[in-house]
């Protein structure tokens, strides 16, 4: 009987992913365990989530550790000493250094359509403001993983929102965050369960990939 997924969840806001994330595997629909939590910072939502679903939970931030070398060190150290199948970052605001033993097994949620609305100074309401701003017609969230760029990596899955250009950015979030809590899992799910598989910085779907 295979083992479930081991997955190292590295969050930076209110823990609402994580969350999702711990109900999925609870209820059986994701066959996997959540053997750490990192958060960036003890007063965060993530943190207190965490602590309350009896979570391990360490933070690692810019406040505890100042210093970017010491504090990547300890990240990675962290997680590789976890040995995830999967690292989530579910809300997490830095970027990530990914050393060779964690490519392709980095996991990213952005809040948009990527390439649209991607990229350095992106992330949550920053993105809904922009999409209110320009009066687009769709929005919504992409699964892909993580690289050394900004919501760079390869694209897993996308799941699209029709807006009607009356939505205040607070409207859009609540309309995107429903389809990021079934996007994440079903990804994860394809992943874990061999149906797609990285290869060089390309995805490839069933027994596609190169040997």
């Amino acid at each position: 009987m295979r083992p479930c997924a081991r997955l190292v969840v590295l969050a930076s806001g209110g823990g609402r992913t994580l969350e999702n994330l711990y109900a999925r595997i609870q209820s059986g629909h994701l066959d996997a365990e959540i053997c750490l939590v990192i958060v960036s910072s003890s007063d965060l939502g993530a943190t207190e989530r965490a602590r309350r679903l009896q979570l391990p939970v360490l933070v690692i931030g810019p406040k505890n550790y100042p210093d970017r070398d010491r504090r990547n060190d300890l990240l990675i150290g962290a997680i590789l000493e976890s040995r995830p199948d999967w690292v989530i970052l579910a809300g997490w605001l830095q970027l990530l250094p990914i050393p060779p033993q964690l490519e392709g097994r980095v996991l990213n949620i952005h809040p948009a359509l990527l390439p649209a609305y991607g990229g350095k100074g992106f992330w949550g309401h920053h993105v809904h403001e922009a999409v209110v701003k320009d009066g687009v017609p769709v929005s919504g969230c992409t699964v892909h993983f993580a690289t050394s760029e900004y919501d760079q990596g390869p694209v897993v899955l996308q799941t699209a929102v029709p807006l009607s250009g009356e939505e205040t950015a607070d409207e859009v979030a609540v309309k995107v965050f429903a389809a990021e809590t079934e996007a994440f899992p079903e990804a994860l799910e394809l992943l874990i369960d061999g149906r797609l598989t990285w290869h060089d910085n390309q995805i490839f779907w069933g027994d596609s990939a190169p040997e």
